[in-house]
């Protein structure tokens, strides 16, 4: 009688959140593991009414779209991949709604098996790898193969960050397709144009209603904050009077700042969540930098579930407007 190899234990991987940041270090770190890695869709209407229906009034849009997510994998598969993650740089902080994120998919899922391990970087990047270990126990891997993987993991992030680099999009860089010009975001000749804001958002079409290959077919240049060396980010961020200790929203102002003081764009685009505090005031100190900055046009785009393309292409339209108006006027280019 022949034996059967045992069935690959299939981890549910929901295409939101930090998926935009860390997903080819969780791929290649499950896949390592023998686990067979299964995503959700891309983000649709039902994903975003989904999503709103299941959690908590108080959530912001892209928590939303994450339960939508992570609704669309049950039954599909035998887990789901929710790491708590803390902290990704020293003494720096994530969102507290990450922090809790694990907590709140199973109180809303049950009966689903949440993968959850601790990813706190504030003292120091080895607790990636006691991180590393905890999940790897947790699929019945020993250490020194989750070891293995988390090395495969860091190699695999490293290729996805030069690509965004690059000035891909997350989309492109993680092997999707589906634009028209592919890697080639600041390739246009028209305006230079920043598009800031969380990469759950900017990178996601249906969250960031499709603005990216927007401006791109338009052909305008786009730069996103990927495509700023975090050197460069932290070293411009640092001049504030007192340091950001969220880590994401000082990439967002970092490159508003270093790209309003090398002259690098005509205008500023922040996308923003409605509900999310921190980029509120982020917003607030963009705004003020542009203004005494070469006095850059800035719009901050604010988008929940109940956004639509119209509403969100008529401001953009109006923005670029304003745009063709100050470089026939001579301001500002």
């Amino acid at each position: 009688m022949v034996k059967r190899a045992p069935a690959r234990l299939r981890v549910g991987v929901p295409r939101a959140l930090l998926y935009y940041e860390y997903f080819p270090f969780w791929r290649a770190f499950l896949e390592a593991l023998g686990c067979q890695v299964v995503l959700s869709g891309p983000t649709t209407v039902k994903t975003v009414e989904a999503g709103a229906r299941l959690a908590v009034d108080e959530a912001c849009l892209p928590v939303k779209l994450f339960y939508g997510h992570v609704a669309e994998l049950l039954g599909r598969v035998d887990a789901i991949w929710v790491p708590r993650v803390v902290s990704v740089e020293q003494r720096e902080y994530t969102c507290p709604k990450f922090l809790g994120l694990p907590d709140m998919i199973r109180f809303a899922f049950k009966d689903a098996r949440i993968i959850d391990t601790t990813v706190d970087l504030r003292r120091g990047p080895g607790r990636l790898y006691k991180a590393s270990c905890v999940a790897g126990h947790s699929l019945g891997a020993s250490a020194c193969r989750a070891l293995a993987a988390c090395r495969q993991g860091l190699a695999a992030q490293r290729r996805f960050q030069t690509l965004m680099a690059s000035g891909f999009t997350a989309g492109e860089a993680l092997g999707e397709g589906g634009t028209d010009n592919p890697g080639c975001l600041a390739s246009g000749d028209r305006h230079r144009i920043a598009v800031l804001g969380h990469s759950y958002i900017v990178h996601d079409a249906r969250a960031g209603m499709g603005i990216l290959p927007c401006l791109r077919r338009l052909g305008h240049q786009v730069l996103t904050a990927e495509v700023i060396p975090p050197k460069a980010v932290a070293a411009t961020a640092a001049r504030l009077p007192k340091a950001l200790f969220w880590t994401y929203e000082k990439r967002v102002l970092g490159s508003a700042y270093y790209l309003l003081r090398h002259g690098l764009v005509d205008g500023i685009i922040q996308v923003v969540s409605f509900g999310c505090g921190p980029d509120s005031m982020v917003g607030e100190l963009i705004q003020r930098e542009a203004a005494q900055t070469m006095r850059v046009p800035y719009m901050a785009l604010t988008l929940d579930e109940h956004s639509g393309e119209a509403g969100v292409y008529t401001r953009l339209e109006a923005f670029l407007d304003m745009l063709g108006r100050r470089v026939a006027w001579g301001v500002g280019s």
